[in-house]
């Protein structure tokens, strides 16, 4: 008589599963077989090769970080602690309009390309080159890659501050279609940016015409985050129809004192621009957000923590108004000098933050930069800020729907498939954390620390994470525009 009891190469049991869908929780057994999930329920009895006991802890699918700059990161530092630590098994790269291909060997990269930049490991000059460097050398995460808009402009023109001519628009689209053969998820642009600035709506319509076959996504970094922000929705909104593609409002927010409350008008724009064509956004959990050291747009208004800086790495940590004051200089001097380099900037306000996070369809995105010592505390604790802070303690909405926001719903707008849910045949990227003590513990005085409450991370079917440490695999997979579901 043959034994049928069924044999798992990872069977975690005695956990509540949130599954990602938003449904109520409830307790099962998950077992994984080759990396996927392979049976959910009652699994008593069952057999496995590893057994995680998950009594008292929730089970849920890993979190999609939807906006990251770990272009470099997934290769550079291919652990990726500062993810996986806080649940993080997928990453959306090349956001911003900021990609690590394709790239040519001669370039002097302008800011903000060089924040993701690494010289060291060698540059890409076609999107399949680093994709294969990445299937090469996988990461501890899973990767889905969009292609940059201002990377392409830097490729195609000498000149960027002007409007790309017929010429340079044809070349900028060439490369965008090797990067969908390549696999690339979609195009990103970064407006805000004086690298895109002197882009014109017309331009990026006409780089990004071959997302259009393919219903690959398109993602931006606005070109106005606040005065002209209904603008810059309209704009975006306009490239989404002309392309005939979803649309990614990327860490959607009203900066700057006289914006805020703007929100209350933004929020129900796009809701109901949602009703007549494919739009989403994302957002991050704090009030202060972080780029390239920059003095205009009124970024130095308010309190700005400078997070490195080339010339004066010693000024990490500190704020700008106090390195001013010692040497004696204005703001706006100081900031200069302080370039090449990044910076945190308090410019949101608590209430736009919880409406933006409270909006039905908002993803959670880190937009965390990994790089220097003292980074934005949003690199390392987003996803348990959201849990734990947001969720529990201020009961913006249930834990159901906090993940969802991170998994699922992620996995949807951005058509990754066979990933950010629990159901049989998925992929086993699995999160699980205890709900009563989950919370993030990065400050902007000591951002590099990892959260508290999470007790495993498996990715691909492997543990990478478990008691407050790094299991060593890299176990991480190229997620590829083919492996999209149609819309």
């Amino acid at each position: 008589m043959t034994d049928k009891t069924p044999h798992y190469d990872l069977l975690i049991h005695g956990g509540t599963v949130i599954d990602g869908t938003k449904a109520p929780r409830f307790d099962a057994d998950v077992g994984i077989v080759d990396g996927r999930i392979a049976a959910i329920g009652k699994l008593a009895g069952h057999t496995a090769d590893q057994t995680l006991d998950a009594t008292g802890r929730i089970v849920a699918p890993g979190f999609i970080d939807s906006h990251t700059h770990d272009d470099q990161a997934v290769l550079s530092h291919a652990q990726m602690p500062f993810k996986v630590s806080q649940g993080v098994t997928t990453v959306i790269t090349g956001n911003c309009g900021v990609s690590a291909a394709p790239l040519r060997d001669d370039m002097e990269l302008p800011m903000p390309l060089n924040l993701i930049d690494a010289p060291a490991q060698g540059r890409y000059t076609t999107f399949a080159a680093y994709l294969d460097a990445l299937r090469k050398t996988p990461s501890s995460v899973n990767v889905a890659a969009l292609v940059g808009h201002s990377t392409l402009r830097g490729v195609a023109m000498s000149d960027l501050d002007r409007p790309a001519n017929e010429a340079e628009i044809k070349v900028m689209r060439a490369l965008v279609e090797e990067a969908m053969q390549a696999g690339a998820i979609g195009m990103s642009t970064g407006t805000f940016y004086a690298t895109a600035t002197n882009a014109t709506t017309e331009e990026i319509i006409g780089v990004g015409q071959p997302l259009s076959a393919r219903g690959a996504v398109y993602v931006t970094h606005m070109r106005d985050e606040s005065d002209q922000i209904m603008e810059a929705l309209e704009e975006s909104f306009a490239i989404g129809r002309a392309l005939d593609v979803p649309v990614v409002i990327s860490h959607h927010k009203a900066m700057h004192t006289p914006n805020f409350g703007k929100t209350k008008v933004t929020l129900p724009f796009i809701e109901e621009t949602m009703k007549h064509q494919c739009v989403s956004l994302d957002c991050y959990p704090y009030t202060a957000g972080s780029t390239m050291i920059r003095t205009d747009r009124g970024m130095l208004d308010n309190r700005v923590l400078i997070a490195s800086s080339v010339p004066h790495p010693e000024c990490a940590g500190r704020d700008l108004a106090d390195i001013a004051t010692e040497w004696g200089v204005s703001k706006d001097e100081a900031a200069r000098r302080l370039q090449p380099g990044s910076a945190i900037y308090f410019v949101m306000d608590e209430d736009d933050v919880q409406r933006v996070l409270t909006f039905d369809e908002s993803m959670i995105g880190s937009d965390g930069i990994p790089l220097g010592d003292k980074p934005h505390p949003r690199l390392w604790g987003t996803f348990p800020r959201v849990l734990g802070h947001y969720s529990r303690d201020v009961g913006l909405f249930p834990l159901e729907t906090a993940v969802w926001k991170m998994t699922g719903l992620t996995a949807r707008n951005f058509g990754l498939h066979g990933r950010g849910t629990l159901k049989t045949g998925q992929h086993a990227d699995i999160v699980i954390f205890d709900a009563a003590t989950i919370r993030d513990t990065a400050s902007y005085e000591t951002p590099a620390r990892p959260a508290e409450g999470i007790d495993s991370v498996i990715v691909n079917g492997q543990i990478t994470w478990e008691h407050g440490a790094h299991s060593g695999a890299r176990n991480g997979q190229v997620i590829t525009r083919s492996d999209k579901v149609a819309r």
